[in-house]
C-alpha cells in the first residue's frame, strides 16, 4: 500500500471540508435558510473585513447569522453563481458571484468564502471581496 497514515487522515479531512462546503452550497443555492442555518457550528465565527459599520470579527452563530441578515437587509444580495467549491485538509472555500442593489444602483461581486470546519458544521469563515471599496459603499 502507497498510502501512509497521514496521507490517509489528510484525505478524510478534505472530504469532511468538501462535504460541509457542498451541504452549505446546495442549500445556499436552493435559498433553504433553515439548511443554511444549520451548516453553522454553534461557535462560528465571521471575519468580516472593510471599512463599514459591519466590518470586524462576529463570534457566535446567533452574532454572524444576524450580522449576515444585515448585510442582506442593507444589500439586498442575491447569490448568482457558486462559481467553484474547493477544499483541502485545512480549510474550503466557496467562490461565489452576488448582485447588490441599493438606492437604485447595482453592482456585481466575486466574492471568496474561506471556511474552517469543525465536527461537519462551518465553525469561521473569512470574506474577501474582488472589490472592497464598492462593498463597503454598499454596506455604509
Amino acid at each position: 500500500m502507497t498510502n501512509s497514515r497521514s496521507e490517509i487522515e489528510t484525505q478524510a479531512a478534505l472530504e469532511r471540508n468538501r462535504q460541509a462546503l457542498g451541504r452549505y452550497a446546495s442549500a445556499w443555492l436552493a435559498g433553504d435558510r433553515a439548511a443554511l442555518a444549520a451548516c453553522y457550528h454553534d461557535d462560528f465565527t465571521l471575519h468580516y473585513f472593510g471599512r463599514n459599520p459591519l466590518a470586524g470579527d462576529h463570534s457566535g452563530k446567533a452574532a454572524a447569522l444576524g450580522i449576515l441578515a444585515e448585510v442582506t437587509r442593507r444589500t439586498n444580495r442575491k447569490l448568482f453563481a457558486i462559481v467553484d467549491i474547493m477544499a483541502g485538509p485545512e480549510r474550503g472555500a466557496l467562490l461565489v458571484r452576488e448582485r447588490f442593489e441599493r438606492d437604485g444602483k447595482t453592482a456585481e461581486v466575486e466574492r471568496l468564502l474561506v471556511y474552517t470546519v469543525r465536527d461537519g458544521l462551518l465553525s469561521e469563515c473569512w470574506v474577501y471581496d474582488q472589490d472592497q471599496a464598492m462593498v463597503d459603499a454598499f454596506l455604509s
